[in-house]
């Protein structure tokens, strides 16, 4: 099938080239990164060795319409689309933290909690709350972005007494996050879905604080199913996820944890159509539109050529 390994294209006035573990990141004149989202797939901070077909369109295409759809609240980095899998945006400094949020209970908050912490990030979190339960408020809990490895926990105050964001650039943040986390609650209800929690990054361009990288995605969120809800969390029962974590859930059962010494299962051609299939669901399930296939031409020269056009119509 058609996807997205890895690109190694060669733009006009192209200043730089980084591969990130599913991001092709071309720097052009040193004003904007051309963002071409691979087919590669990731878990457990491990790249898996095929690609999945339009996952990287997925991707693109559902932060395209959600960065869309919360410009009203703070601009963003994006100046075009000129592909399915290819954000052109304008470059920042980014800061180094990313603004986690959490409306509910899970994942690794549940993890600490379940640990016997009651404090997560300098967030206090009541007694007596189970696994998926709601939040009596959205709780922000920030990390510190690895370079290499995974990110780690950090608090407001450590944030601020290490100097690593103003405190009047935290404070508008923290407003960001908590507008942007109401945004994409509302629009995740009108889709039958629970935002459950999500994480959002930031730079700063001219002064300006600006909303960057991908928002709302299946990678960098995690959404319940509505209906049905309430039934599962009285019963105890796990909720239904819309996320990646099925692809996740068929390594653990395939014996790979990312640990050394693991191999990654076989990854069959079924395996591959089923995880490419998943996430085509997952676009249409979030954004509530079908699927768009592209045209059968072949995906890198599509990709270089739209990038190469829209390049020339830009302003530098």
């Amino acid at each position: 099938m058609n996807a997205i390994q890895e690109t190694n294209f060669n733009f006009e006035d192209q200043t730089a080239f980084y591969r990130g573990k599913v991001r092709d990141v071309y720097t052009i004149a040193h004003k904007y990164l051309a963002m071409v989202a691979s087919d590669r797939i990731s878990a457990f901070d491990v790249v898996l060795p095929k690609p999945i077909p339009y996952k990287g369109q997925v991707l693109n295409q559902i932060a395209a319409k959600f960065l869309k759809a919360t410009e009203d609240i703070i601009p963003n980095w994006v100046v075009s689309v000129p592909d399915p899998s290819v954000t052109i945006g304008k470059m920042c400094e980014p800061f180094k933290v990313e603004m986690v949020i959490r409306g509910y209970l899970s994942g690794h908050a549940w993890r600490e909690y379940s640990a016997g912490k009651r404090s997560v990030c300098g967030e206090t979190l009541p007694e007596g709350l189970k696994e998926n339960d709601k939040l009596p408020e959205p709780i922000i809990t920030p990390t510190t972005k690895a370079a290499v490895g995974h990110d780690e926990d950090i608090s407001r105050t450590a944030i601020l007494a290490q100097g690593i964001v103003s405190e009047a650039d935290y404070i508008q943040l923290e407003k960001y996050t908590k507008a942007l986390f109401q945004r994409g609650t509302e629009i995740a209800a009108e889709r039958g879905l629970i935002l459950v929690d999500t994480k959002y990054e930031f730079g700063k361009k001219d002064g300006e604080i600006i909303l960057i990288d991908e928002i709302h995605t299946p990678d960098s969120s995690r959404y319940f199913y509505a209906e049905g809800y309430a039934e599962r969390q009285a019963s105890g029962e796990p909720q239904k996820q819309l996320s990646k974590e099925f692809v996740r859930k068929w390594l653990i059962e395939n014996g790979f944890q990312g640990k050394d010494g693991q191999q990654v299962p076989e990854m069959t051609d079924e395996i591959i159509k089923s995880i490419s299939e998943r996430y085509i669901e997952l676009y249409e399930h979030i954004v509530g539109e079908k699927f768009v296939y592209p045209d059968q031409e072949d995906v890198l020269n599509r990709v270089e050529r739209h990038v190469s056009q829209a390049l020339k119509e830009l302003k530098y």
